[in-house]
């Protein structure tokens, strides 16, 4: 477990000692993350979108779990930090750190229950190069329906990356 970024030895003892190393018991990563009380809620009536909190789960789980995102977070061009970014950059810090929560805790599963270390998971370039392309293309409508004219020049300059 301690292949997983940010946590660390005595995080990993905490884990362990929360739910163990026997993923049998669910049938899925999802069960296991239900169980831990980290899946977020969709709660919405009538057209109305309520509170989708999570519910209070075991303590001292909690307190790893916390530790553990906050120290994933911290790693430079590391997945969870990406996904941390991206997460914050519609959303709070505290539902940013809860996702990051979810995604260690299915990590945790995967690795717990087929035994083997974590492996990142390689950036898509493609992925992307598309992304931009559909931002480009947006922001470019979006100008355009306010009444500019916009003329594209291709810059040499890397283009900004969130942190």
């Amino acid at each position: 477990m301690c292949s997983l970024p940010g946590i660390q030895h005595r995080t990993a003892q905490t884990l362990i000692g929360e739910f163990g190393i026997e993923m049998s018991r669910f049938p899925s990563d999802r069960h296991f993350v239900s169980w831990a009380a980290r899946c977020p809620g969709n709660h919405e009536s009538a057209g109305k979108r309520r509170s989708g909190r999570t519910r209070k789960g075991p303590e001292h789980l909690d307190t790893a779990l916390n530790d553990a995102a906050m120290g994933a977070i911290r790693v430079k061009d590391g997945h969870f930090a990406r996904k941390y970014w991206r997460v914050k950059a519609r959303s709070c810090h505290g539902v940013a750190l809860g996702a990051v929560k979810h995604s260690l805790l299915i990590a945790i599963y995967h690795m717990l229950k087929n035994g083997e270390l974590y492996r990142p998971p390689t950036p898509n370039p493609e992925a992307e190069r598309k992304q931009r392309e559909r931002t480009t293309k947006r922001l470019i409508a979006q100008l355009e329906k306010l009444g500019h004219s916009v003329a594209l020049q291709t810059s040499t300059a890397e283009p900004a990356v969130a942190p």
